[in-house]
Order: structure tokens, then C-alpha cells, then sequence
């Protein structure tokens, strides 16, 4: 006669039981068809599965890991950001917000002739596509350098086109276009002649720090000087920083707008004055 094994109860929720069940099934650990969590228990117990925190990782860590996505969503390598968002979804250390951004990454689906773009984008070709704005109108772009950004939960292709008529930024900036891919309509993209051009044109800006944000800042990647000013009191940091585009570092400028000045080029300047002077008769100040 077979000895048989101790019984024990376990004292837990419906949902737990479930995820036992679930990590059972995921082990082949079944009674005929059906998950065996009595099973997993006695596995644990004897070291078959060992088990580990989950809640372990630094902040370093996932930082690297969202760096990581981000740099191989650019180079347009999908089935790795998907693997990535996977193992980062397994972790509890993740904050609601970046746990909502890579779910929606997640659920987001590929975009058919993303693989197209991405081709034109390693090759360095020159290529051409059609576009709707907000207002679904169509416009046609001669794109001659691009790459795949993340912003505020949408991707974006950062490109630098041909066409200017349109871009409302100032006129160093006006053959960067930012184009949301969900408004780029299907079977658009066909190759076009010509050179590649070598990156965005851009704006070197600088800024004053202050207060509190002034020791709070960490340096960017496309910050090229990083310092304390000698001869200020109370303490400020200057930061001087490559733009190429306003809307969006208008956005990050506002956000800390107590504590950040924009000091030059006048032509930045005097866009962000433009619009807080926009800010102040919208409120009737």
C-alpha cells in the first residue's frame, strides 16, 4: 500500500488560488488536465523550483531596461521591445504610469509598413510619404532623414523633409517635421532620389537653472555643457542644450517654469515670451 501524503490547507483568495493554478499549468504541473497546485507546493518544497524576490530590482535597473526599449524601438526592432515589456510587466517595482505606458505599447498593434520605413531608415534612402494632420488634411513629404521617437505615450517619426511650407517653427527648425505614425495611411511609401541628409538640423540653447531644480537636474544626452555659474548667488546651473524642435522643449520648459529661464538665442526667447504672454491674457492677467 503507497503511503500517502500529509494533507495541508491554504487560507487564500480566489485570485491567488488562480495564480497558482496558473503557475502550476505554466510548470506541467496537472491532475489529468487540470493545474495541481498541491503539486507546485511539494516541487517548491523539494527545490525543484526555486523562487525568488520580485520585487529586488534597482531603479537603475529598470531604468536601463526602458532605455534599452526605447533605443530599440528607434532602430525598429519591435519583437525585442515586446520581449523587454514582457519581462518588465513581471516585475512589481514598476509605477503605475511606466506599468500603464509599456501595457499600451503592449496592446498598441505593429503598424503594417513599419518594417518599410524602418528599411528606408537603416539603408539611409531617401523616401517619400503622405501624411493627415489633426484635421485629416493630406500632405506629401520628401523625407531625407528620420528616426522613431517616443513622446507622451504616441510614436512619432522625427524627420528632416524637403517641404518647409507649414512648419509654424522658427526657421532653422522648419524642415523637422514630427509625424505621428497612426496618421501616416497604409501603402504611402515609395523611395525617392537623392542624398541622406546627416541628422535634424538643430539650435543650440541656453539655460539658468534655479532653486531647487538647479541640484535636482541630471544631464541629458544631448546636453553639451553641464555647470555651475561661479558668480551667482544664490547658486544657478547653466545648461546649454541642442534643440530641434520648440514644441516639445517649450513642453519641458513649462513644467518647470518657476525655475527655468531660457537665456539664448533671442529667437527661443522671444517664441517662449509669445506664448506666456498668450498664457497671461487667456487667464486676463
Amino acid at each position: 500500500m503507497g503511503r500517502r501524503g500529509q494533507s495541508i490547507t491554504l487560507s487564500i483568495s480566489d485570485k491567488d488560488k488562480a495564480q497558482l493554478e496558473q503557475i502550476a499549468t505554466e510548470q506541467g504541473m496537472l491532475w489529468g488536465d487540470r493545474p495541481n497546485i498541491s503539486r507546485l507546493v511539494e516541487a517548491i518544497a523539494c527545490r525543484e523550483l526555486l523562487l525568488g524576490r520580485n520585487n529586488d530590482w534597482s531603479d537603475d535597473r529598470i531604468l536601463a531596461l526602458q532605455q534599452a526599449m526605447r533605443a530599440l524601438t528607434d532602430t525598429g526592432q519591435i519583437d525585442e521591445v515586446r520581449m523587454i515589456a514582457n519581462l518588465l510587466l513581471e516585475r512589481s517595482e514598476l509605477t503605475l504610469p511606466l506599468r500603464s505606458e509599456i501595457e499600451h505599447l503592449l496592446a498598441t498593434p505593429t503598424i503594417p509598413w513599419r518594417s518599410e520605413v524602418d528599411q528606408y531608415i537603416r539603408r539611409q534612402q531617401p523616401f517619400q510619404l503622405t501624411y493627415r494632420d489633426a484635421a485629416d488634411r493630406p500632405w506629401a513629404f520628401t523625407i531625407r532623414y528620420a528616426k522613431i521617437t517616443f513622446r507622451e505615450k504616441r510614436q512619432y517619426l522625427e524627420c528632416w523633409c524637403d517641404e518647409t511650407e507649414g512648419n509654424q517653427d522658427l526657421p532653422q527648425l522648419q524642415h523637422n517635421w514630427n509625424l505621428r505614425l497612426d496618421r501616416i495611411p497604409a501603402a504611402a511609401i515609395t523611395s525617392v532620389r537623392g542624398q541622406w541628409h546627416p541628422g535634424l538640423d538643430d539650435l543650440e540653447v541656453e539655460l539658468h537653472l534655479l532653486r531647487g531644480l538647479a541640484f535636482a537636474y541630471e544631464s541629458k544626452t544631448e546636453d553639451i555643457a553641464n555647470e555651475w555659474l561661479t558668480d551667482s548667488n544664490p547658486p544657478v546651473r547653466r545648461v546649454v542644450r541642442k534643440i530641434s524642435n520648440t514644441f516639445w522643449f517649450f513642453r519641458e520648459v513649462l513644467r518647470y517654469a518657476d525655475d527655468c529661464v531660457i537665456v539664448s538665442p533671442e529667437g527661443v526667447r522671444e517664441r517662449f515670451k509669445q506664448k506666456l504672454r498668450s498664457l497671461f491674457e487667456q487667464y486676463e492677467l
